[in-house]
């Protein structure tokens, strides 16, 4: 189950590493095939370069972007021809300067200089430009004023360009109120030879190749323009609808957009080898779904992820009953069997809060809407739920949602605040309180049903989706506390003083969460998770007297047939209590030994854990040692389901995430039968 093509077509544009772009796809399993589009053509007098040297050394620069490695190499070297390297650094120092990514700040590390700022991945100019307005106060002398949505006003501004001039991030810097001066120290032509880039776009239009991989935007131009120059534009472009694209990060993407040929993979982090790596994860079962949706009248160009298919129909109509090829698929696939503890190929693996900060596209998203926004708009919901199943080829997905979504339509208010989390604007501290909450209608709660219908129809056959809502205890705590708490004093002094309102608090929430589960159920889920996440601040006993029979009476309300994974947030010392309450696997969290969890549910029921998620901070060595602990725990028992601890954290790093899932799948496969 390793990373490979298995075989499939790949045609690389790369040129200035071509031949290992070649070397490393076919080393995981591609038959690699070369058609460079582009070289650099340096400038070797460069009258910009010499006049922006003048005014750096005469101080009349403010601040200077580098934007590339190579190119600031080549500016340096253009300014040395008049003027000694350590008198061009020195002016440099005086001033601001900013390095697009790390292949910048190597150049300017050569010259024993620091960049003032470093722009973060994925170093497009539109990270740039949020770089500057972020430090705007950095921008000018202690003390003096930033006009508002002018933070470069009066600056002068130089950018060492990249082959071309950026229209758009000049553009930007002069809506902020700088001069901007271009400095070219190379450009890019097509290749002297262009017989291999006329072959490389014959090959398309023939369909003798697979996967076309783009890592720059001007090879996209330049491509095009071959294609255009021999008459083969409307072919090509055409051929392009079955054949899948892989981009190497967002300006590529942008350019690919542009120009109406569209983007079927982009890695989250912008470096060739991530690329390559993750189309031969992917590049199957996205070329799969590509050719599957273009033959049934889909635009591939231009398609979100919601409006692809795996064959059947493109009409968006809500998802009718499974087919018995869907049913089969689902019913066999190694996350299901695992739930009813058969035997599987391999461990299944999917991970709480898989979609989410840790997420370049996710991060870039939240930015325009917030975070109700998304939950409440099936289509994002449905796009951000397979947008992680795509990324990290897990086994199950699990919808967008939020596990607080079913207090709103109870009437006490809910808010997501940046920085706080989620809280409740009338909090539930009172008997009369508890008569005051609303009951829930599933009709308030449609877009999650409809996002799960999307996901549904768009979703790999053979991978399920997870539906899931709060445990009882977690609702009742949020309503009570009116956010997070760290002793849940309000929560345990209703239960305690007033036992009877808390219980009838609880019997409403089962209620509602009963009807919304089963809704979601109907709509397409083929599990429910339970999300106990406080429930460890309770004893066994207060546990067993104040929720278990709410926990109990929720999971019995649950469509019969339909697996129930029941997990609670450090409750090792609840496990026995939790099992009593119900599940077909109960999840356990880091601080418990899955053996010895396991052991205290017992083997009728699968256990679903349960890696610290901060070891995904770790090195990859490290990960895949403490996840084959976990394997070597689980003993390759039927049942068990492979998943952190708890939920991923913002800033984990993705090629981690992906090291872990390729790891589990590779170390847990069992010779076929």
């Amino acid at each position: 189950m390793a990373a490979s093509f298995q075989n499939l077509r790949v045609l690389s544009f790369e040129s200035r590493l071509s031949d290992e772009m070649r070397k490393l796809i076919e080393r995981l399993g591609g038959q690699a095939l070369s058609a460079p589009s582009m070289r650099e053509l340096p400038v070797p007098h460069s009258p910009g370069a010499e006049a922006f040297a003048d005014d750096l050394i005469a101080g009349k620069f403010d601040l200077v972007i580098f934007t590339t490695g190579v190119g600031a190499r080549a500016l340096m070297g253009l300014m040395e021809k008049k003027y000694p390297r350590q008198q061009i650094v020195d002016a440099l120092a005086r001033i601001i300067t900013v390095a697009r990514g790390p292949k910048s700040v190597a150049a300017m590390r050569e010259w024993r200089l620091a960049p003032n700022f470093e722009v973060p991945e994925p170093n497009t100019w539109r990270d740039i430009l949020a770089t500057l307005d972020r430090r705007a106060a950095e921008l000018r002398p202690r003390g003096e004023s930033v006009t508002a949505g002018q933070p470069l006003a009066g600056l002068r501004v130089a950018v060492q360009e990249y082959g071309e001039t950026n229209e758009r991030l000049h553009q930007g810097l002069r809506e902020r109120g700088a001069e901007v001066v271009g400095v070219s120290v190379y450009s890019w032509a097509l290749p002297e030879d262009l017989e291999p880039l006329r072959r490389g776009i014959q090959a398309v239009v023939d369909g003798q190749i697979d996967v076309l991989v783009f890592t720059s935007a001007q090879q996209v131009r330049h491509v095009l323009k071959v294609a255009a120059d021999i008459g083969l534009e409307q072919p090509f472009r055409d051929a392009i609808r079955r054949t899948l694209i892989g981009s190497v990060g967002p300006t590529c993407s942008e350019a690919l957009r542009d120009v109406g040929l569209g983007v079927d993979f982009e890695p989250d982090g912008v470096h060739m080898g991530n690329l390559i790596r993750g189309l031969a994860r992917s590049a199957h079962k996205l070329l799969a779904r590509k050719r599957a949706s273009h033959a049934v009248g889909v635009d591939v160009t231009t398609a979100r992820r919601i409006d692809l298919v795996w064959g059947g129909t493109a009409e968006p109509a809500s998802i009718k009953p499974a087919s018995a090829g869907l049913a089969s698929a689902l019913h066999d696939s190694p996350f299901m069997r695992a739930c009813r503890c058969e035997p599987v190929p391999y461990t299944p693996i999917w991970l709480m809060r898989q979609a989410g900060r840790y997420q370049r596209e996710y991060r870039e998203l939240r930015a325009k809407v917030s975070f109700l926004e998304l939950c409440k708009t099936p289509e994002l919901a449905a796009e951000v739920t397979l947008m992680a199943v795509d990324q990290l080829d897990v086994d199950a997905a699990i919808i967008f949602a939020d596990i607080l979504l079913i207090v709103e339509p109870m009437g006490v208010g809910l808010a997501f605040n940046k920085g706080e989390g989620p809280s409740i604007a009338r909090p539930v501290r009172s008997g009369a309180d508890v008569d005051a909450l609303h009951d829930v209608q599933a009709e308030a709660l449609s877009f999650v049903y409809d996002a799960i219908r999307l996901t549904r129809r768009a979703l790999r056959p053979d991978v399920p989706l997870i539906g899931f809502a709060g445990a009882p205890f977690t609702v009742a705590s949020y309503l009570i506390e009116g956010g997070g708490s760290r002793n849940f004093v309000e929560s345990k002094s209703l239960m305690y003083r007033n036992a009877g309102a808390w219980h009838a608090l609880l019997d409403k929430i089962v209620t509602a969460t009963a009807g919304y589960l089963n809704a979601q159920i109907a709509a397409g889920a083929q599990v429910v998770q339970l999300f106990d996440s406080w429930v460890g601040c309770l004893s066994e006993a207060d546990y067993r007297e104040f929720v278990l029979p709410h926990s109990r009476k929720l999971i019995a309300s649950i469509t019969p047939g339909t697996p129930v994974i029941h997990f609670g947030a450090d409750s090792a010392h609840l496990l026995a209590a939790m099992r009593e309450a119900g599940g077909n696997v109960i999840g356990l969290d880091w601080r418990i030994e899955l053996d010895r969890g396991w052991d205290i549910v017992g083997h009728d029921v699968g256990v679903q854990g349960n890696l610290d998620p901060v070891a995904l901070f770790a090195t990859p060595g490290e990960i895949q040692r403490r996840a084959k602990i976990i394997l070597d725990q689980a003993a390759g028992r039927p049942g068990h389901i492979f998943n952190l601890g708890h939920g991923i954290l913002p800033n984990t790093p993705v090629d981690h995430v992906l090291a872990l899932i390729d790891f589990v799948h590779e170390q847990s496969a069992r010779p076929a039968r």
